[in-house]
């Protein structure tokens, strides 16, 4: 099963007021484990970044100013994302701006029940308990020491380990090879002993047959 765990970054909070994305990042998840396959992309907005946006995720304008517009890579971008679920913390807010962004390129909208929002499972698993990614790395003990900004990939990656351990938590130990020696145990040649004697003596017969005769009407094994 392939999940894609998503984030962006963006100029504001809303896109009906003409907010934009500037960066897309994913980790790609293939049966519950990061595959090693991202996806990155940062954008130009075509609008000054306020100052407040650029204290979130230091994304200036002369670092954006060279980066690609989403329509010049919204195919690629949904090409990575194919049909495949996407895990995202706060779905609705990451899906507005990505459908705003396709909508206004004539492309179909992302569905929202392709999302699995991890802020609904949180909240689920922990009611009443902080639900924010940086609580959430802390509650299980994923390191983001690495994340004195967000950042779109980075938040991405601590996301997909968040996720696992809202799921129940990975084992690493069960691991195919560690599986394939268990069976090799299980199934492989076992040392041959001798037979142990397990003869009852005669007080046993004497007990079994006494309680044969009080206990059970006409055995089955005496019957003709």
């Amino acid at each position: 099963m392939r999940e894609i765990v998503l984030d962006t970054e963006t100029t504001g909070l809303d896109p009906s007021a003409g907010h934009r994305i500037v960066e897309i990042g994913c980790v790609e998840l293939v049966n519950h484990v990061p595959s090693g396959v991202t996806f990155q992309i940062y954008l130009n907005p075509d609008r000054p970044m306020p100052a407040d946006a650029f204290e979130i995720h230091g994304l200036s304008d002369d670092f954006l100013a060279d980066k690609p517009r989403f329509h010049e890579v919204a195919n690629e971008v949904l090409a990575f994302l194919a049909e495949s679920p996407l895990v995202i913390h706060n779905a609705a807010f990451d899906l507005r701006f990505l459908n705003a962004e396709l909508v206004a390129l004539n492309l179909p909208p992302i569905d929202s029940g392709r999302a699995v929002d991890t802020i609904q499972l949180a909240r689920a698993k922990f009611p009443g308990a902080p639900a924010s990614l940086d609580a959430l790395c802390k509650r299980f003990a994923v390191d983001a020491s690495a994340r004195s900004k967000h950042g779109a990939l980075l938040d991405a990656e601590l996301l997909a380990e968040v996720y696992l351990e809202l799921i129940g938590g990975r084992q690493p130990d069960l691991t195919l090879d560690s599986v394939e020696v268990a069976l090799a145990h299980a199934t492989g040649p076992r040392p041959q002993r001798p037979p142990r004697p397990h003869a009852p003596s005669p007080a046993e017969l004497a007990a079994h047959q006494a309680f044969i005769e009080a206990e059970l009407n006409r055995p089955i094994w005496l019957r003709e």
